[in-house]
């Protein structure tokens, strides 16, 4: 019987929080080139949440997929940002429901006594913002993994 490694973890669905800015660094890097329909967003008021369901690419098996010679995995997420007072969004028509986003990453714009702003970059010019109280954000994946469609691993040097 071998003890486990390190890469054996790679396997478990992942459920993180973050509750300041180098937390949501973790989370960013995680959700980095995640997809998501238009439609996927939901915007709480009432119980000051805001959620996006993603088709994430899994960078943390990556490497074990190369290694091991098999496809590169996407899985759905639900990213969930607690504590929203309000959203505001531009660079995206949210009446095309055929529209699909991407995600490159979530950055926290400081303001006085924790609140502050939550950016979601998204490719394209597009950009979501989140007025919020504290930085309460969650990230969950919800589905076992699925082969990526593309079958690569996502690149930005074009």
């Amino acid at each position: 019987m071998a003890d486990a490694t390190f890469e054996d973890g790679g396997e478990a669905p992942l459920n993180l929080g973050a509750e300041d800015a180098e937390d949501l660094k973790v989370i960013s890097a995680l959700a980095q080139d995640a997809v998501f329909p238009v439609t996927e967003m939901r915007w709480q008021p009432v119980q000051c949440r805001f959620a996006l369901l993603l088709n994430r690419f899994r960078w943390e098996d990556r490497d074990a997929a190369e290694r091991r010679g098999r496809p590169f995995e996407r899985v759905q997420t639900l990213l969930v940002v607690g504590n929203v007072l309000a959203v505001a969004s531009q660079g995206l028509d949210r009446s095309d429901t055929d529209l699909v986003l991407s995600l490159l990453s979530v950055s926290f714009e400081p303001e006085a006594d924790g609140a502050g702003h939550i950016l979601l970059t998204l490719a394209g010019d597009g950009a979501i913002r989140l007025a919020v109280e504290a930085i309460d954000v969650t990230l969950r994946d919800v589905t076992r993994p699925y082969r990526a469609p593309s079958g690569r691993v996502p690149d930005h040097s074009t």
